[in-house]
């Protein structure tokens, strides 16, 4: 879909919502809720999306919209799927919808995984979104499983001892694709073109999809709130975040910079990793470049791109 397209379609998730100045959570939902063509029944983990898109009696949703505890979205969002499949069976509903859960990193990679896992598995017609702003950043900015390797969180505090978290980030992704489900993509919204297509794609997709996308937090990351989507694409050109997609099992190259940057281009720009900088830290800012490139090539190789 082209932006001239995406801009006439109707807004689905509206302003006026709590997210924080600079939030990219906001714009992801907006450009996913605008690629689904049907009326959607919305299912969002308690989070920073939900806790401020549906403050009672007020919300930022004109589709129905379901809160769920922070570990079940899948699972209630799974279940509507297959009450209207029964229903539908029974002729007793003919219009079409799309399902769809939303949950940030936390209530994805970590408490929600056992859910959303069980979700794939079994097939329900449902699209699933994580937006990885790399920490629990409602509850206090606590490091999660998607949390990138040195950052600075309140359970993985940067100090003397430590430098900040010590493990790299989970590859959920990578993760989901495992369950053989027909559609998956890890994507940006620096590229909002590519986002909305993966969107539309998952929502044509007979059977679950699941879709990873970046969401700058200014307030987590310590970085500037005008510089939320900037960030994105730097986490793309540095190859922090690889942007690429598996359909039926192809895995294809979304995003190949012209010039790979190095990931202190990505670090130095966010108050969370400043530590790094200092005198004595400079082998984990090598560590982490020897990871990214690793788990670059192994993308390009994958995707079947020259290295």
């Amino acid at each position: 879909m082209k932006l001239k397209e995406a801009a006439k379609t109707s807004e689905r998730f509206t302003g006026g919502h709590r997210l924080c100045s600079g939030c990219v959570a906001g714009p992801v939902t907006n450009l996913i809720m605008r690629a689904s063509k049907n009326p959607a029944v919305v299912g969002a983990a308690t989070g920073c999306l939900e806790v401020s898109s549906s403050i009672y009696p007020y919300t930022a949703w004109k589709d129905s919209f379901i809160h769920n505890a922070f570990e079940n979205s899948a699972a209630t969002v799974s279940g509507v799927e297959a009450a209207y499949r029964s229903l539908k069976k029974q002729g007793k509903m003919e219009e079409d919808f799309d399902f769809i859960a939303f949950g940030g990193d936390g209530g994805t990679y970590d408490i929600g995984f056992q859910s959303l896992s069980g979700a794939m598995e079994r097939g329900h017609d449902m699209v699933y979104v994580c937006y990885d702003n790399g920490a629990y950043m409602n509850t206090g900015i606590q490091r999660s499983s998607a949390t990138p390797k040195g950052a600075n969180t309140t359970t993985s505090p940067a100090g003397k001892v430590i430098a900040g978290k010590q493990q790299y980030r989970k590859e959920l992704t990578d993760i989901m694709a495992a369950h053989n489900i027909p559609y998956v993509a890890q994507i940006s919204p620096f590229k909002p073109q590519e986002l909305m297509k993966a969107a539309q794609k998952a929502f044509e997709t007979k059977g679950p999809a699941f879709l990873n996308v970046l969401a700058t937090c200014p307030r987590g990351w310590r970085s500037r709130a005008e510089k939320g989507i900037e960030l994105t694409k730097v986490a793309a050109d540095t190859c922090v975040w690889p942007m690429f997609e598996i359909e039926n099992g192809e895995w294809k190259l979304l995003y190949k910079p012209r010039k790979k940057k190095p990931v202190e281009e990505w670090l130095r720009q966010q108050g969370r990793f400043k530590h790094l900088f200092k005198r004595g830290n400079e082998h984990i800012i090598e560590d982490i470049q020897e990871h990214t490139d690793k788990r670059w090539n192994y993308i390009l190789e994958r995707c079947g791109e020259r290295q």
